[in-house]
């Protein structure tokens, strides 16, 4: 037997000893945002080609209705249902990111939420788990050395890890002790090693199954560990563990902080239905055209400076929504980047778009990388006809953590005009209402009744 004090050890303890009670109230209020935002993404992803076919493929498995396909009438194991809406809920590029990079949302809110409407727990108990899986999963994250470290080091998809944490967050919905909670942890290692080329690929649709399946592998090895299996005693002790990849001071990076730095305060929401590479870009150049009230014709030349990874990453994509010069010439043309002139053949098809997007070029700079080598910034420029140069540069996109983060408004006006239209008006209403109420609440099961529509 090891140490008391091993890495495995020390999770399990923090997740079995933790509790609703112990959260500082600004945590409860972002888990909250969270939650909202998440499940809103994913009923929107359902109308997407990944989520509507995933729906389609876990509907055709039948089985024990547990729990709510979001945004239909099927419901389905908690682990077919946390995959079909972890799959949805990233079927775009509307949901939340985090600071560590990644997607731990669409993983860990609605693994969590299967478990917690099949077990019938209530608002509070959900909200302290998702804050459970964030802690873990995003720790995991930092110990290997980031997210592009291990993309490039490994080609390991970082979201894969986030099983970790959900299959821990959902062993203590299901109430199991801290052995419990280290076997589930170990049982979630078939779940989390998902290859980087999803990210390389046309239509954004593996890379939105690598998060439905994270998430149903966090609920399928918590419920084996509920059933008896046993996994590894101490997964993140071993070389072969996740944390073989992790540096020297993979200790202090996956422990520090448990219980006083929740990690769910790293969040970022995103207000643009693109690659979160561009959302900084976008947001520098409407600001830019609307002060200096530029017509569109007299823009000689726009430069997007970013950092290497960032333009390596979206410049020049044949999918538009993750292509920066596609949803910047769009942006600047439409005065807006919502959901819609995001993925509108139309839109990318206007005259004034196709004679605007050769002038807009994505450059690899050097300050960018000095300065924020792992963030979301970006530096504009654009040149007018007559030699007039603006620049604007922007380190933190709107919605990003260390730019504050977002308030209940916020997150009603970016769903406002999408989500009334898929589950109707009085449902969004009481959705939205439930949301900021969701600590008062005896059964999830109550949120996810008037999301089957």
């Amino acid at each position: 037997m090891m140490s008391k004090q091993n890495l495995t050890q020390v999770l399990a303890d923090y997740v079995a000893g933790s509790s609703y009670a112990q959260l500082p109230a600004d945590v409860v209020e972002r888990t909250k945002l969270i939650i909202f935002d998440e499940i809103a993404c994913a009923i929107l992803g359902r109308q997407l080609i990944a989520g509507e076919l995933i729906t389609r493929f876990t509907g055709s498995m039948g089985g024990t209705p547990e729990a709510t396909v979001l945004g239909t009438k099927l419901r389905l194991p908690a682990a077919a249902a946390a995959l079909a809406n972890g799959t949805a809920g990233h079927a775009d590029e509307f949901d939340g990111a985090h600071v560590t990079d990644g997607h731990p949302g669409a993983v860990v809110v609605h693994s969590t939420l299967a478990i917690a409407e099949a077990r019938r727990v209530t608002g509070r108990d959900y909200i302290h788990s998702i804050s459970l899986g964030y802690d873990v999963g995003t720790r995991l994250v930092a110990s290997v050395g980031g997210a592009f470290s291990l993309r490039n080091a490994h080609h390991i998809h970082s979201d894969h890890l986030h099983s970790y944490g959900a299959a821990m967050a959902c062993a203590k919905l299901l109430r199991l002790d801290s052995d419990g909670i280290r076997y589930a942890a170990a049982l979630a290692s078939g779940y989390a090693g998902g290859l980087a080329v999803v990210f390389e690929e046309r239509r954004h649709m593996s890379k939105a199954l690598s998060t439905g399946q994270a998430a149903s592998g966090g609920v399928t090895a918590a419920l084996l560990a509920a059933s008896g299996f046993e996994g590894h005693d101490y997964v993140f002790d071993s070389k072969h563990g996740p944390l073989g990849w992790a540096s020297a001071d993979r200790e202090v990076q996956l422990s520090k902080g448990l219980g006083s730095e929740f990690a769910v305060n790293g969040a970022n929401f995103k207000f643009y239905s693109a690659g979160y590479p561009i959302h900084a870009p976008v947001e520098a150049a409407l600001l830019i055209v609307d002060e200096n009230k530029l017509a569109i014709n007299d823009i000689a030349s726009v430069t997007v400076r970013l950092t290497k990874h960032t333009a390596d990453t979206v410049s020049n994509r044949e999918m538009p929504s993750i292509c920066v010069e596609d949803m910047m010439a769009v942006a600047i043309v439409h005065g807006r980047l919502g959901f819609t002139e995001a993925h509108s053949a139309t839109a990318i098809a206007r005259p004034e778009v196709k004679a605007l997007r050769p002038k807009i070029r994505a450059v690899a700079d050097e300050e960018m990388d000095r300065t924020l080598p792992h963030g979301r910034g970006a530096i504009v420029e654009i040149e007018t006809l007559t030699g007039t140069h603006f620049r604007k540069r922007i380190d933190h996109p709107q919605g990003h953590a260390l730019r504050g983060g977002v308030d209940w408004s916020a997150l009603h006006g970016k769903w406002e005009d999408l989500l009334p239209n898929l589950i109707g008006k009085s449902n969004f209403k009481d959705f939205f209402i439930m949301c900021q109420s969701l600590d008062q609440l005896d059964d999830i099961g109550e949120l996810t009744s008037i999301l089957r529509t």
